[in-house]
């Protein structure tokens, strides 16, 4: 029988957490971004300013629904 040796600079929970991590700081970062946009942009995306300031204004919990399956 053949033994692999894993090696792991982190646990498994930790790894999950710095995701959860990474994830919300590109929230934050992407929001942040859709708040600087100009209104000829947003008309691009198909969204208008009120709605790009209502997502920016969203706190950083408040995760998009496929997020939290």
């Amino acid at each position: 029988m053949t033994q692999i040796a894993i090696h792991s600079n982190c646990k498994p929970r930790r790894r999950i957490g710095l995701s959860v991590l990474f994830d919300v700081i590109s929230l934050r970062r992407q929001r942040r971004t859709l708040a600087r946009l100009d209104d000829r942009a947003l008309k691009d995306v198909g969204i208008t300013r009120e709605q790009a300031e209502a997502e920016a204004a969203r706190s950083i919990w408040d995760a998009p629904e496929f997020w939290q399956k």
